[in-house]
């Protein structure tokens, strides 16, 4: 991209919203355009200055970061927002990223590695600390509890010729339905059950005593 890049701090620490102020006053590229001091603060400030990209504080008094984010995103706002915090746990940065953020950094990342990371985030990168990473790449591969919602009658009729060996097409003639509604029924209790194939559908069916 051509320019500066604009940036909003939002932070409720005068402190650490001078210091990056200054951080990026004296760095080639970069414009602060204003700074805000909580997340409701933050949304208004946005859409008056409209920003490239929003350094975003998570816990703050008068409107978290998250709500913030959230509300930007419902928006439509063309500001990235790049979280800049203290904290990394799953409590936090999971609902920043679902919320829209851009990327996540812990503020005791290097100047350098903030500037390269406010960079890539203004060109709709994703930027994440090594820790924060790792985080959600856990909680990703982490097993879903699987869902309590029941199945239908019809779906339970499915899972019994599953049960049995019986093919989609065998299914949809016995159940005088189509191969895709039987596609459509598999894709629910899939889901209900929090499975991926036929075969751990059954043996979760099974376990859980649907089947017996």
């Amino acid at each position: 991209m051509t320019g500066d890049i604009s940036l909003l701090i939002v932070d409720d620490h005068p402190v650490v919203r001078d210091g990056l102020r200054g951080m990026f006053a004296s760095a080639p590229g970069f414009t602060v355009l204003g700074e805000a001091s909580d997340g409701v603060e933050a949304v208004e400030r946005a859409a008056a200055l409209d920003p490239d990209v929003i350094l975003m504080d998570l816990r703050m008094p008068g409107g978290g970061g998250v709500d913030a984010i959230r509300e930007l995103t419902r928006a439509g706002a063309r500001a990235k927002v790049l979280v800049l915090t203290t904290y990394d746990t799953d409590s936090d940065t999971l609902p920043a990223i679902e919320a829209g953020a851009t990327g996540y950094l812990l503020k005791d990342a290097p100047r350098d590695e903030l500037f390269t990371a406010v960079r890539a985030a203004a060109e709709g990168r994703t930027v994440l600390s090594p820790a924060v990473a790792s985080r959600l790449v856990s909680a990703v591969r982490a097993p879903k509890s699987p869902p309590n919602e029941p199945l239908s009658a019809r779906e339970r009729e499915v899972l019994t010729l599953v049960a049995r060996g019986t093919s989609n097409r065998e299914i949809a003639r016995e159940l005088f339905i189509s191969e895709a509604t039987v596609k459509t029924h598999l894709t629910h209790l899939y889901a209900k059950l929090g499975v991926n194939d036929r075969a751990a559908a059954v043996a979760t069916a099974y376990q859980r005593g649907i089947l017996r």
